[in-house]
Parts: structure tokens; C-alpha cells; sequence
């Protein structure tokens, strides 16, 4: 099957303007999450069911059992920092998506076990939040059904009721297990796609639609998780997408395009979630096989975009950031005539970004030493009028109108 390009999509379709719902955003960005280190692919899927069917076995109904669902898919959300910082970080995104208090509690006392022995605050038995409760039981089911199987997870759930976990919830569990009805759809070799059709049917505002400022929302936050995986990426997304809307807006695109073009930019590094830190924070030059690993990253963008149908032509111009025009970029190679203009505004502003931004191994330049760079990357790499837009925004070379930021990329020809 034909790859389709950034510059093929609108021939065929003409924009996907379809509503959107809070859950088909969250349980595939929810995905990005488990490409983490030492994360599997689909646990906040799998651990969302588990933990929805022990809620309901459980007697947990109304207000919190619409906040235990967005806590579920969000839990590992800030998965890149320590136990502490990384249940506060993510209780924090929890909170900025506007999922309410108690999703925020649950994600930051997640890590406390029931005979106060867990982290941050030493909470214990009942005073640990309900939803963050019955977080814990999930989590561990799928983490230790993975790789095993259903037994152990139930044997050493077992084994740790009354310890690390809520007595009645390892009640709920067990009882929801031996009648077969614990299981369905959330084993580690189910289909991802059966797994999130089950995860979808669950959602408790299915018919709630998100409005245009709520999506954006969403891919801000996500872009932030991003960004913090390194110090060095730090405002790497955030800054690609403020000159890229600035780009397209002095090249004359409609605002809808607009809006298209700074989405896109937020969201193109979401697949370098799967790409090792000792990679990214290297201050040599990459090996063959870790360059292997780097340009893997783009598809991942678009794959995991692309399970969000209106993210559709999104998803494509993200996963085209490492295109160049003359086919030398990755990961397809593609030419001038497959790439869009927004696909080609977001290439200039990740290399403009790249190249302010601090490396491991050199500090960030400034738009003096900037502009000629860009410039002699066209017309063979980077789009001339892009770069033109570029300029005008910069202004002349004694006007800095866009800050240098300490943030991290890859090379001037191959932008990581």
C-alpha cells in the first residue's frame, strides 16, 4: 500500500473537521506514555479496564467513578521522573486537563501502599485516596500478568493484601477473576485495537465533545511531557510550535490551517518518548545503530497520532519533521513533491529551534549565526519561502524577535 504523503492528503480528503471526545484523544496519546524506558505497550489501556471492572465489583459509582477512568489512562504521565516528582508532575498535567481533584489525588497517591509504607506522604490504609487505591491494584495486575501470567498477578496480589493493597479491593479483584469476567481484553497479547475499542466503551462522557481550546489544551500538555524527558528538550516542542504558527501566518494560510500547522509542531516529537535518554543527553556523535533508533521516531509520531481520526492529516505533516526536499531526510526519504507547505513550515522551525537550542555537546547559536545556516540549506533541503518566512519573523539580523532557548536537538542537516 502507497504511504500517503502530507501533499497527497488534501487530493484526497479535504480536512478532517470531526468532533472529538476527551478519551479518543487521552487512550492513544496514552500510548506515547508506555514508549517510555522500562514501560510496556498498552499497560494504561489494559489498566484502565482492570481498574474500571474492580471499581464497579467494588461498589465505587457517580463522580468518582468518572474521575478513577481519566486517572487510569493518565497515571504514568509523568513517568520520566522520580517516584516522588513523578507522581506530583503528573497530578499537575492531571490537573491542567481539567479532569477535576480527585483524578489529580489519585495520580499522586498512587505510589502509597496500604500499611503506610509507600511514597510520597507515608499515607495509610484509608486515608489513601479511594481512586489512587484501586490505581495500585490495577497497575499491578497488568504489570505482573505481562511476561507471566494471570496467576502470579493474582497470587502475589494475594499475597500483598492488607500490605501494599486495600484488602476489599483484592476482594473485588478475586472475586471478579474467578468468575472469568477480570481478564477480557486486557491480556498482554490481546489486539491493542480490541483493547482500546473496550477502553472507548467505558468512557463516561462518550457524547461529551471537546471544544477547540480544550484540544489544544491536550496537545500542550502532552507536548510538555515530551519536552521534559530531557533537560536538554526542554521547550523544544512549545518553541517549534511558536515559530511555526508564526511561519504560517506570514505565509498567508487560512487560520484553520494555522491551527493545523502549531498542533502538528506540538505534537511531532511525541515518538522520541521512545528514545533512550543515553541517547539523547549523548555528548559524542551517535553510533550507526542509535542513529537507527532516532530516525525510528517520526513514524511513532504519526502512529500514534494517526489512532485519532481527526488528527489524520496532523498525524502525517508530524511525522514528516525530518523530510527534506531532496529526499536525504527520514525515515521514507520522500521528495519536494510529497511535502506539503505546512509539513515544510514545521521542518524550518524544527531546525531553527535545533539549532538555538543548547546540545550535549555545544551550546545553542544565536539568529545571527542562524540565518545563514538556513539559507544554505536551500533550495535543496528546506523550503525557500519557509525560510524566507523564517527571516521575516527574525527580522534583520540585529533583531532577535525569538529568543535562544536552552533546550536540545540533533544536527543541522539531520535534526534529532
Amino acid at each position: 500500500m502507497e504511504l500517503q504523503t502530507s501533499a497527497s492528503y488534501r487530493q484526497v480528503a479535504q480536512n478532517d473537521s470531526g468532533s472529538i471526545s476527551l478519551s479518543e484523544i487521552i487512550s492513544a496519546l496514552s500510548f506515547a506514555t508506555d514508549l517510555t524506558e522500562g514501560a510496556v505497550r498498552g499497560h494504561a489501556l489494559r489498566s484502565c479496564l482492570l481498574g474500571m471492572r474492580i471499581a464497579d465489583e467494588a461498589g465505587v459509582g457517580g463522580e468518582q467513578k468518572n474521575s478513577l477512568y481519566y486517572a487510569l489512562l493518565l497515571k504514568d504521565i509523568g513517568n520520566q521522573e522520580m517516584i516522588g516528582l513523578r507522581c506530583d508532575r503528573g497530578a499537575s498535567i492531571v490537573s491542567k486537563l481539567g479532569m477535576g481533584e480527585m483524578a489529580a489525588d489519585a495520580v499522586r497517591s498512587i505510589e502509597e501502599h496500604w500499611d503506610g509504607t509507600g511514597f510520597p506522604k507515608r499515607q495509610r490504609g484509608q486515608r489513601i485516596p479511594l481512586l489512587a487505591r484501586v490505581c495500585a491494584v490495577a497497575q499491578h495486575l497488568d504489570v505482573f500478568s505481562v511476561g507471566r501470567n494471570t496467576d502470579v498477578a493474582i497470587e502475589t496480589l494475594e499475597q500483598w493484601s492488607g500490605t501494599w493493597f486495600d484488602p476489599h479491593l483484592v476482594r473485588a479483584a478475586l472475586a471478579l477473576n474467578l468468575r472469568g469476567e477480570l481478564w477480557s481484553c486486557c491480556r498482554s497479547d490481546d489486539s491493542h485495537e480490541l483493547t482500546r475499542a473496550a477502553v472507548l466503551e467505558l468512557d463516561p462522557q462518550q457524547r461529551k465533545r471537546l471544544d477547540e481550546r480544550q484540544i489544544d489544551l491536550i496537545c500542550e500538555a502532552f507536548a510538555d511531557i515530551v519536552d521534559s524527558k530531557s533537560h536538554f528538550t526542554y521547550r523544544h516542542s512549545i518553541g517549534v510550535a511558536e515559530v511555526a504558527h508564526g511561519m504560517a501566518q506570514k505565509l498567508g494560510l487560512p487560520p484553520e490551517r494555522v491551527k493545523l500547522v502549531r498542533r502538528a509542531a506540538l505534537l511531532h516529537d511525541i515518538g522520541k518518548l521512545s528514545v533512550a535518554n543515553s541517547i539523547l543527553d549523548k555528548r559524542t556523535p551517535l553510533s550507526k545503530e542509535e542513529w537507527k533508533i532516532v530516525e525510528r521516531h517520526p513514524g511513532l509520531s504519526r502512529q500514534i497520532l494517526e489512532m485519532i481520526e481527526p488528527f489524520r492529516e496532523m498525524a502525517i505533516i508530524a511525522g514528516e519533521h525530518h523530510e527534506k526536499l531532496d529526499g536525504t531526510g527520514y525515515p521514507n526519504r520522500l521528495m519536494a513533491a510529497d511535502l506539503s507547505l505546512e509539513s515544510r513550515i514545521v521542518a524550518v522551525a524544527d531546525v531553527y529551534s535545533a539549532l538555538s537550542e543548547d546540545r550535549p555537546y555545544r551550546p545553542g547559536m544565536d539568529n545571527r549565526q542562524i540565518l545563514p545556516i538556513m539559507r544554505s540549506l536551500t533550495p535543496d533541503k528546506l523550503d525557500v519561502d519557509c525560510v524566507d518566512a523564517l527571516a521575516a519573523l527574525m527580522g534583520n539580523s540585529a533583531t532577535l524577535l525569538f529568543e535562544p532557548v536552552n533546550t536540545h536537538a540533533g544536527s543541522v542537516t539531520q535534526v534529532a
